[in-house]
């Protein structure tokens, strides 16, 4: 086993002060020897998600991002507004790692875990922008022959939310989805999901050109939200589809409201009877997103039979519990490169990410394009 003593541990670490100031810095941290059943991973790629943003950067004003520290060790710094300070009580003062997932080598492994030594694996638990991880060998998931680290980096968030949205849908007795954003990586995963488990799915996105991207990967279903004729179409994919459950990654403005009423006019299609109440079909959005940060509008044009409510992938994966989530993740290593397989705009190291423009590209989080992070570069 690998003496972790000789390692040398970095770390990229987001800090917002209570002054309200952002800064993003490079730690140097010791690597801690495994305890059983414990592995040392050495991280060689690692996803920026959306979520990882949210922590990353917060509410921070990026247009106020200045540069400092030196070439290997850089400083970001910006302003963080008054009014969202205030709503970030608990995080004030605190340096904190960052990172959702990744995937490299383990080279130090524990007591129970020594099966894993040496082996490329996929991670999760936080603190991934790092050189090294010490993490739970239940936490790892070995990947298959002829897969690289990139291959395997995004193996949980993405795919495992996107099966999620697919076994939300059976167990609450939904047939068919709809999704915002979809041109995403993780749309595009859903899709194939979709595809291949012969589920009816509405895909909303944002532009002509997301139209054509998912027609070309076979989307039978792509709507463009900016088109004027955004409604029809919306109700026609529903009346086609018989979709009652909604995934939205968007979060602000009225478009949960519009899936709703689209649902709500595609039932009407098939009622007998005029009922003063709306139709007796439920229709459930859950927001899993904020890609729009401005308030959740509903216009009340849907009946009395609907839900909207928030969707998170750790509390689902509780609830259907230990045996269900190994299924699905059984499912990710199966389909790695073809199901969920994940394609990347850039791979950048730690101090690249600390690179103002390189920080403007991927705090952008325009859909389709996903950044990697790969701890060993450079």
């Amino acid at each position: 086993m690998t003496d972790t003593t000789t390692l040398a541990g970095l770390e990229l670490r987001t800090l917002i002060t209570s002054a309200g100031t952002l800064e993003l810095s490079l730690v140097d941290v010791p690597v801690p020897a495994p305890g059983p059943g414990e592995v040392v991973v050495r991280i060689e790629a690692a996803p920026i998600n959306p979520s990882d943003l949210g922590l990353l950067v917060g509410p921070a004003d990026l247009s106020t991002v200045k540069a400092g520290g030196t070439a290997d060790r850089p400083v970001i710094t910006a302003t963080v507004p008054p009014q969202a300070v205030k709503m970030l009580a608990a995080r004030l003062d605190q340096s904190l790692a960052v990172g959702n997932e990744g995937a490299g080598t383990v080279v130090a492994a524990g007591p129970g875990a020594e099966a894993l030594d040496g082996r490329l694996v996929a991670t999760f638990g936080g603190a991934m922008y790092a050189r090294y991880r010490l993490v739970k060998a239940a936490d790892c998931m070995v990947l298959p022959a002829g897969a690289t680290a990139a291959d395997g980096a995004s193996c949980f968030v993405n795919p495992l939310t996107a099966l999620g949205m697919t076994e939300t849908m059976r167990r609450e007795g939904h047939t068919a989805l709809v999704h915002t954003a979809a041109a995403s990586n993780l749309g595009q995963m859903l899709n194939r999901i979709c595809l291949k488990d012969g589920i009816g799915l509405v895909n909303i996105v944002r532009s002509a050109a997301q139209v054509a991207l998912m027609r070309e990967q076979g989307a039978v279903h792509v709507l463009d939200s900016t088109s004027p004729t955004f409604t029809d179409d919306l109700t026609e994919a529903l009346v086609a589809t018989g979709a009652t459950l909604g995934f939205d990654a968007i979060g602000g403005g009225r478009l949960a409201s519009q899936i709703l009423g689209g649902m709500e006019a595609a039932a009407n299609r098939r009622a007998t009877a005029y009922s003063r109440y709306g139709s007796s079909v439920y229709k459930q959005v859950y927001i899993y997103g904020s890609l729009d940060v401005r308030p959740t509008e509903l216009v009340r044009s849907f009946g009395l039979s609907w839900g909207v409510g928030g969707w998170l992938l750790m509390p689902f994966l509780a609830k259907i519990g230990a045996d269900g989530a190994q299924a699905l993740r059984e499912r990710v290593i199966a389909e790695l490169k073809t199901t969920f397989a994940s394609h990347y705009t850039a791979e950048i190291s730690l101090a690249e990410a600390l690179n103002p423009e390189i920080l403007a590209a991927y705090a952008r989080r325009a859909t389709g394009e996903k950044y990697l992070i790969n701890p060993a570069k450079g």
